[in-house]
């Protein structure tokens, strides 16, 4: 759900007289992210005038803010029939099939607003189709830009539409969702919007998400607290900096400062929606390791919640169960309602939590454990993939997770796909990220019995190989999946990759120690094979002082030393 509303800044300009008074107030709360409030404040707008499609339109806007999507719904179809045919009602509708999945219709209702304002550009029903395609899941990014673009092209304030901070703020998301390398553009725009009106703090909220997405963590933060100390009443940045240090990751995590930032959007927050306030107070004694209040306070709330929030509720107190150590009651809570939800509805976060409540569970059942386990990965991978917005964390943690459950294949295939995500955001894989790819692949492949997975293994240490030739990595574990097809050393298939890695490696005997003695073992054995007795004997005296003890060196000699059985033995 969207917390910070773009659209109505513009609209601050446009009203005029006691009536548009009320219109202000509602577009006021909703930048404030008071839904509640701005939802009574349209509805007596509404009342008051009947025929103005615009407070149909952000009263559906505030019933989304609330979660309460059908609400919303029904406040677009009023509006209809009050205003048939009103471009901006109908922008609303499609975000409502957005909403329910069905993209096709959502794009005719989006297509038929634009026609019906094609020769007088309208920023409101603009701004509405861009930020529905760009804010709900399965919405065309693209061609919100397009519709962004088309709004702004030609306009230079001077004549026809007049560009107004809102709109380079809606172009300015939609460069952020598109990512990679729109995010300089996506901060242009939100740049451009601080020209127009420099006190607004959600360009700089939002400009804080670009540096964010582009790991300048230190930068984002210091744009949220620019935004809190230019308008100390924008509650919603007070709730990024929540969500900041809330997420567990390196350089973020902190509940001190969580629970701080949560205290004081709770202390801006919409005092009129009391479910929500409800629940980050619920939220406030979890983060104070008040598990049991937390739940308490939880399940006293569920009752008068509506079903988004039953789902937030239900799924803070089978996190409480978990954090304080009763992964069984954790299990059965999200369970219950995990089904009582379905699939379908499941959101990522509840598969990430359904995999750490699965991982903490354990057994004395050896067979019932190994479903657990099994089960606890299933919701990892579905938490990478459940998210049309691509996050190399996810995948990355993924295949960890597979790494140390031993589970090599799919270690493999997602430090792969890890690799690949690098690739697809403009990022060149490190030698480590190569590395792991044909290390996971190389112990799946049991030995070498496994010919596919030992493929895929040559394959990624290739690439290792090729991207960083001067590192001995690739070159010796190129030479070890070879070895692995030629375990008898007689075909030679290793000898190419250790004479690169040797080139490499013996600059450094001391530090190469243990990959040394198992390229000198190969091409010792290889050469003895091959009757090269000179070439057998220079990498048996390059072995014999690393690893004097050498069990091949043993067999060879004796074998050398009987020459009426070497030839029976070969």
């Amino acid at each position: 759900m969207k917390k910070h509303i773009s659209t109505v800044v513009a609209l601050f300009l446009l009203a005029g007289g006691a009536m548009a008074q009320t219109i202000d107030d509602g577009l006021k709360n909703l930048y404030y992210g008071k839904y509640a409030t701005a939802k009574s404040d349209f509805e007596k707008v509404v009342a008051a005038k009947p025929t103005d499609d615009r407070a149909y339109y952000y009263l559906g806007i505030a019933e989304l803010g609330t979660e309460n999507k059908d609400g919303a719904a029904a406040a677009f179809q009023k509006g209809l029939q009050a205003v048939p045919n009103s471009p901006l009602l109908t922008a609303g509708l499609g975000r409502i099939d957005l909403l329910n999945g069905n993209a096709a219709a959502a794009r005719q209702k989006f297509d038929a607003a634009l026609a019906a304002t094609a020769k007088n550009k309208n920023g409101d029903v603009s701004r509405a189709i861009a930020d529905a395609n760009t804010e709900v899941k399965g919405g065309d990014k693209a061609f919100a830009l397009t519709v962004m673009e088309t709004l702004l092209a030609g306009n230079d304030g001077r004549k026809g539409y007049k560009p107004v901070a809102a709109d380079y703020i809606e172009l300015g998301d939609v460069y952020r969702y598109l990512g990679g390398e729109n995010g300089g553009k996506a901060i242009e725009a939100y740049e451009k919007a601080l020209e127009l009106e420099d006190k607004n703090a959600e360009a700089i909220l939002k400009r804080g998400q670009v540096n964010y997405n582009a790991k300048l963590l230190e930068q984002a933060v210091a744009d949220w607290a620019q935004a809190t100390t230019l308008d100390p009443n924008y509650a919603p940045a007070f709730y990024e900096l929540y969500q900041f240090y809330y997420t567990p990751k390196p350089r973020q995590f902190s509940l001190p400062k969580a629970k701080e930032n949560l205290q004081k959007y709770l202390a801006l927050s919409d005092q009129a929606d009391k479910t929500r306030n409800e629940y980050y107070l619920a939220s406030i004694m979890f983060l104070d390791r008040d598990y049991a209040g937390a739940i308490s306070k939880a399940q006293a709330i569920i009752p008068q919640a509506n079903d988004a929030y039953k789902i937030k509720l239900e799924r803070l107190i089978a996190d409480a169960y978990l954090q304080k150590g009763d992964s069984l009651g954790a299990r059965k809570q999200f369970d219950e309602y995990s089904a009582r939800l379905g699939e379908s509805k499941l959101e990522p976060i509840d598969y990430k939590l359904g995999s750490e409540i699965y991982s903490r569970i354990k057994l004395g059942d050896s067979t019932q454990q190994a479903a657990i386990d099994q089960q606890s990965l299933n919701f990892l991978e579905k938490y990478a993939t459940s998210d049309t917005a691509k996050d190399l964390d996810r995948y990355e943690s993924v295949a960890k997770a597979f790494q140390q459950a031993r589970v090599f294949d799919k270690a493999g295939e997602w430090y792969q796909k890890f690799a690949d995500l690098k690739v697809e955001k403009g990022e060149k894989p490190s030698a480590l990220d190569l590395f792991n790819i044909g290390q996971q692949y190389y112990y799946a492949s049991n030995g070498g019995t496994d010919t596919v997975m030992l493929g895929k293994s040559s394959a990624a240490f290739g690439q290792l190989t090729a991207a960083y030739p001067d590192l001995t990595t690739g070159h010796f574990w190129q030479g070890m999946a070879a070895a692995a097809r030629d375990v008898e050393a007689k075909t030679g298939v290793a000898q190419p990759f250790f004479d690169k890695y040797l080139a490499l490696a013996e600059t450094d005997p001391a530090k190469n120690k243990a990959g040394l003695i198992k390229a000198y073992t190969y091409l010792m054995v290889y050469y003895y094979n091959k009757d090269d007795k000179a070439n057998m004997q220079k990498f048996m005296d390059k072995l014999t002082p690393l690893d004097p003890e050498s069990e091949p060196v043993k067999q060879i000699k004796d074998i050398m030393s009987k020459p009426q059985q070497r030839g029976g033995g070969r």
